[in-house]
């Protein structure tokens, strides 16, 4: 669904941005929080809109999410995406907080994907990419596979397209001690009861990392402890929320 801000001119949009950034700056002034991707600090963050919503959640400015900061801290600690080469990227379900600050740094080589997202550039069902073996460099993925039937398939899918020296990030909430599904559970209300969400179709757990590996995968788990420091962690609001970063790779035989 578009935003308010997407359905007007795009000459609109502009000063917009700016009269709400700067009521956001005088309205919470302070530096108890700190958002990475957009640069700025804050006397709080607002609250998520989900249900219960989780407080200190998202970047007043950026709309950034515990995840996206975490994510954010990662690319610039451990990766070599912003070093200036040509890379390609895929970047399914595509956040608009991430966006702009992906193409802004990949130009033409950045390629946004969404099964009905208008948000972006092509429509896509990541159980049959349409993109031939070895195309990408990069391929960032988040929160997507817990609403995907066979997420095995797609897994699959994400390791074809991927070049054998490129990455991939695919995260996933976890939320169970162990991965649980349940193919004969499909109306919204039994979803919502058995997954937490009326489109999820499974609760992931730590064991997510062998259905990674079993896709082909070689994977490297990082939490936020290993970027930030524990007062850092507060100011980001890098809470639990955030989940694990699983960094993937193909092996070069």
């Amino acid at each position: 669904m578009k935003t308010i801000m997407h359905r007007l001119p795009r000459w609109a949009r502009k000063p917009l941005r700016g009269l709400r950034r700067m009521a956001i700056s005088i309205l919470l002034r302070g530096n108890a929080r700190f958002c990475p991707l957009c640069d700025h600090s804050f006397s709080r963050f607002f609250s998520s809109g989900m249900t219960p919503p989780r407080p200190d959640a998202q970047c007043p400015c950026c709309r950034s999410m515990e995840r996206h900061r975490l994510l954010w801290l990662f690319l610039q600690q451990k990766t070599n995406l912003f070093d200036g080469t040509s890379r390609s990227m895929l970047h399914v379900a595509p956040e608009p907080c991430l966006m702009s600050r992906f193409r802004d740094r990949l130009g033409g080589d950045y390629v946004t994907a969404d099964l009905m997202s208008p948000l972006a550039d092509v429509q896509m069902d990541i159980t049959r990419i349409q993109y031939p073996d070895e195309s990408f460099d990069v391929i960032y993925c988040s929160h997507v596979l817990e609403h995907v039937p066979d997420d095995r398939k797609a897994l699959r899918e994400f390791f074809r397209v991927l070049k054998k020296d490129g990455w991939a990030i695919l995260l996933v909430p976890i939320s169970a001690e162990i991965t649980y599904e349940d193919p004969t559970i499909v109306t919204p209300e039994a979803r919502l009861k058995a997954f937490g969400q009326e489109d999820h179709v499974r609760r992931y757990g730590p064991d997510y990392v062998e259905r990674l590996r079993e896709a082909g995968f070689i994977v490297n788990v990082t939490r936020a402890g290993d970027l930030a420091t524990p007062e850092d962690i507060v100011r980001m609001a890098l809470t639990e929320a955030c989940g694990d970063i699983y960094f993937c790779t193909k092996p070069r035989d």
